[in-house]
């Protein structure tokens, strides 16, 4: 789904995106300025759609695809066919006064022959893996790019109500200073906290900006102010099976298929000398037997028929090729070069794979850590609110100014939850793609599309439990705690 916001109002479109996806970039950039909300699985096909890497790896196969069908097609004659202009000769003939003539050759049988297929066939292979490896390069860097975007976002919101408790606080201060029951001393510590977040939103605007740029240009919609849809990005699924009874990734297959385009290769011109090759040629011609110097050297010519036809099968036996020797040594060099390089991918690849898992159930740790804390302020900030209600029967009364704090503090956890929930999810997603499940969690993503279970606090910040009131008392409205994928 996306929608689009302008100067007057919003106009929404629901599709699938397809051809007309240019129309509507054409729409987006026609108005300034523009802003335009785009839901996860959107934002990921229209970066594989526009990706120029995506295009440049296809290109690639299909150029892999040409040179195997090269390879096969040596057994498929060539036919030619050539013709002679009428012109003027003198004395000995130079040639045979050709009308036109047809040859026709092809392969027929070379044990090098099905080594070059072999090896073709393990290119198309290699190109096929990379560019599924390239789609899902696209893919993360576009779903890691949203993550950030929805967090900083989503971070951006909560300091814009955190700013508003702190415009709150520094009142009560200054009145309370006024009146002498505060120090000037809390007065700079509240004017400071202020200017604290207004900083903070200045980096987090900073940030915005880059991600808005970064998600515009891969998805093709450069200069659009992106808004994400936290309701649209499922949750990260665990990757089940051990790092040891996963297959490679796109990128390890690929470079293991190339290896065994380059062994191939090197067999095929390891096999060239001292083996039968054997080829097919034939040939028709018309020839011109009349009033030329040709008959008049050779006048039995004249009496003979002017058509020629002759095929047959050749034969050769290559004996020593010096270039071919050197050409096999060669290829046999890289074809071991690329197979340690291969193995040294893949044990990268097992190695990353292993401390992502670590890592990822650290970071679930402190997911869960975090918004403890983060509950553990809303639980504070609920009791001052209810004592702000009460007369108190003993004790010191509770101020607004505590209650302020309060606010503050609790969206500071409620930001360092979404932090450390983009972290994990980062990780999770790394993870995805290095255990080969990245494929299929998109594809469950698009047929799931706008149902996926929300991010922390996908609602709008309008009805936030922690929203500043008017009176600036009474308690505020309880929900559950966001789940974390």
């Amino acid at each position: 789904m996306v929608m689009i916001r302008k100067r007057r109002g919003w106009s929404v479109r629901k599709s699938r995106v397809g051809p007309s996806i240019l129309a509507l970039a054409a729409l987006l950039l026609a108005s300034d300025p523009a802003r335009a909300q785009i839901s996860f699985t959107s934002a990921v096909d229209l970066a594989l759609r526009n990706s120029p890497r995506v295009k440049m790896a296809q290109a690639d196969v299909d150029k892999a695809r040409a040179a195997l069908d090269g390879t096969k097609d040596v057994y498929i004659p060539t036919l030619t066919g050539s013709t002679g202009a009428a012109g003027y000769a003198y004395g000995f003939p130079l040639a045979t006064p050709t009308v036109f003539s047809f040859s026709a050759s092809s392969l027929v049988f070379s044990f090098s022959q099905k080594d070059y297929i072999r090896a073709a066939e393990a290119g198309l292979q290699a190109s096929g893996l990379a560019l599924k490896d390239v789609r899902e390069q696209i893919a993360e860097d576009t779903i890691s790019t949203y993550f950030q975007l929805d967090r900083v976002q989503q971070q951006r919101a909560a300091l814009a109500q955190e700013a508003s408790f702190a415009a709150r606080l520094e009142t009560i201060v200054k009145s309370r200073l006024d009146a002498g029951q505060d120090t000037a001393m809390e007065y700079t510590k509240a004017r400071r906290t202020g200017v604290q977040i207004r900083l903070q939103m200045l980096q987090l605007d900073d940030a915005i900006a880059s991600y808005e740029d970064h998600l515009g240009r891969l998805t093709g919609m450069p200069g659009i102010h992106i808004d994400t849809v936290p309701s649209s990005i499922p949750a990260v699924s665990k990757a089940a099976p051990a790092p040891a009874q996963l297959p490679d990734t796109p990128a390890v297959q690929a470079a293991f298929a190339s290896a065994r385009q380059k062994r191939e290769q090197a067999f095929g011109d390891a096999r060239y000398t001292w083996r039968p090759q054997v080829s097919f040629g034939a040939e028709y011609s018309r020839f011109s037997t009349f009033n030329n110097q040709y008959v008049v050297y050779y006048p039995s010519v004249g009496n003979l028929e002017s058509n020629a036809v002759g095929f047959g099968l050749n034969v050769s036996i290559p004996l020593f090729d010096a270039a071919h020797k050197a050409k096999a040594r060669e290829t046999m060099a890289e074809a071991v070069h690329a197979e340690n390089e291969a193995e040294f991918a893949r044990s990268q690849e097992l190695e990353g794979r292993l401390k992502l898992e670590h890592s990822t159930s650290e970071l679930s740790a402190r997911v869960e850590l975090a918004s403890l804390d983060k509950d553990m302020a809303q639980e504070q900030l609920d009791v001052i609110l209810l004592q702000l209600q009460t007369s108190p029967s003993s004790g010191a009364p509770v101020t607004p100014k505590e209650e302020q704090n309060a606010r503050i503090q609790e969206r500071q956890r409620y930001i360092e939850v979404v932090d450390a929930t983009y972290q994990l999810r980062l990780a999770q997603l790394t993870l995805l793609r290095q255990t080969g499940q990245l494929e299929n969690w998109l594809k469950s993503a698009a047929l799931n599309d706008g149902t996926a279970a929300p991010g922390p606090e996908a609602a709008a910040p309008s009805t936030d439990r922690t929203a500043p009131r008017t009176d600036g008392t009474g308690p505020s409205m309880r929900t559950t705690t966001p789940a974390i994928p």
